[in-house]
């Protein structure tokens, strides 16, 4: 399970990952988990990359998560997308890290 975006604030990691058996499926996604301390989400959320970014299942964030985590995967988009052709190729991919204070 490649993660293809890790975002840090406050202490808290939004983790933006492909499932192995992601590769089976056309339409491009991404699957969102939540890290607090050693605390993660028990059930990732999952968002849908095209024909536009929209929640396909929010998993077990808030309402207010899920609007963080949208707007993020709004705003690395295009990146979301490349990783999403490299990882259906087959090859390996490279991990986007943001920190914010």
């Amino acid at each position: 399970m490649p993660k293809v975006l890790e975002y840090i604030i406050k202490g808290v990691c939004l983790i933006f990952l492909f499932w192995n058996t992601d590769v089976n499926e056309n339409r491009a996604h991404v699957h969102v988990g939540r890290k607090v301390g050693k605390k993660a989400s028990l059930k990732l959320c999952k968002i849908w990359l095209e024909p536009e970014v929209q929640m396909a299942d929010p998993g077990d964030l808030t309402d207010a998560q899920v609007k963080q985590v949208l707007e993020l995967a709004k705003t690395h988009r295009e990146q979301l997308l490349k990783q999403w052709r490299t990882f259906k190729k087959g090859e390996k991919v490279r991990i986007i890290k943001i920190r914010k204070k």
